[in-house]
This record gives C-alpha cells, sequence and structure tokens, in this order.
C-alpha cells in the first residue's frame, strides 16, 4: 500500500491504537467516524489481543492534528471503546505481512529470489511461471520491495495492514481503568 499523498498541507501519517470490548458493531462504529469526516484511512486492522474480551483496532491515516484529536474525542464517547492510544513512531514496534504473486520464470526467477533474499522475505509458493512470496515489515520495506517486483510483473497482491505495539514490558490493556478487564 503505497503512501497516500496529504490532503491537505499539514497532514501527517498517524497510527492509532484503540481497544475495543469484543462487541459486534464495534467496528463499523470506529471506522464509520473516520468515513465521516472524509479521511482516507491508510491501514484498518483488527485482532484479538492477550485478552479475549478485548480487541485492538490499528489505524493509520493521514490527517490534520487538529481533526485527529476531534476524531480522538469522538471515538472517546463510543460505547465500548475502552482505550485510545496515538503510537509514537519512536518507540513503537510497527509491522505489515504482503504476498506478492510475481511473474518469474527461468529468465528472470534468480533475480527475483536474489531479491527476495535481500529482504529477508520467504516464496511461500513456486510455479513454473510465479513465485508467491511473503515479506514482513515496516511500511517502507514493504513499499520498496514493491516498487523492486514491479518490474518483474505483480500478479497479484494483498496486504494486511499495519500492526503495531509499543516497545518494553508493558501492554495496552494494563491502562484500560474502571473494568475487570485491567486485572491481568
Amino acid at each position: 500500500m503505497a503512501a497516500y499523498p496529504a490532503s491537505q498541507p499539514g497532514a501527517q501519517r498517524h497510527t492509532l491504537s484503540v481497544l475495543v470490548e469484543n462487541r459486534p458493531g464495534v467496528l463499523a462504529r470506529v471506522s464509520g467516524l473516520f468515513a465521516r469526516r472524509s479521511f482516507n484511512i491508510d491501514s484498518l486492522t483488527v485482532s484479538p489481543t492477550e485478552r479475549p474480551e478485548i480487541s485492538r483496532i490499528t489505524v493509520t491515516a493521514r490527517v490534520e492534528q487538529a481533526p485527529l484529536e476531534q476524531i480522538i474525542k469522538q471515538l472517546n464517547k463510543l460505547l465500548h471503546v475502552l482505550k485510545i492510544v496515538e503510537l509514537d513512531p519512536s518507540t513503537t514496534v510497527e509491522r505489515e505481512l504482503v504476498l506478492i504473486k510475481v511473474a518469474a520464470d527461468v529468465s528472470n526467477r534468480s533475480d527475483v529470489l536474489e531479491l527476495v533474499r535481500m529482504f529477508r522475505a520467504h516464496v511461500v509458493d513456486v510455479n513454473t511461471e510465479a513465485l508467491t512470496i511473503e515479506a514482513t515489515g515496516s511500511q517502507g520495506k514493504i513499499d520498496a520491495l514493491m516498487d523492486l517486483l514491479q518490474h518483474y510483473g505483480v500478479i497479484e497482491l494483498v496486504r494486511s495492514g499495519a500492526v503495531a505495539v509499543t516497545r518494553g514490558s508493558k501492554a495496552l490493556s494494563e491502562k484500560v481503568v474502571g473494568s475487570e478487564i485491567s486485572d491481568r
């Protein structure tokens, strides 16, 4: 997923981690806030957490700081939203997964395999005319690999979107207060 150009001067890429109770409709309400404000979501990933009653939504979007603050205030008002944190890139580990099916026949297969090795990616499927490559890493690493593979012909592509955690020994769910969920 290529980086989106800023829609307005001052718009920057922000990553939010939103802890929600596992309830039907919560994801629709969270993503709906971005849609109603006409912001393009770069990535939206929902996953279970270390606690079965909580899910984590990781959202990356290009917005200006003032509208982002408004979105956070509105998210905090939603029922079943437990905690919202804007993640600081300097204290966060953020990764994506991509599967890329690339044209690779006898004439170029060794070149494609060399790129796979350089990016510490893995070939997960081999065909006489194509290779399917799995890579994980930062948005920049994934973008760079995809740019280089375009030359060979990308047949199919699927990208997971960002997942992120803060560095260190603390869990974001520890910050959920006023609930039995906060007990570890």
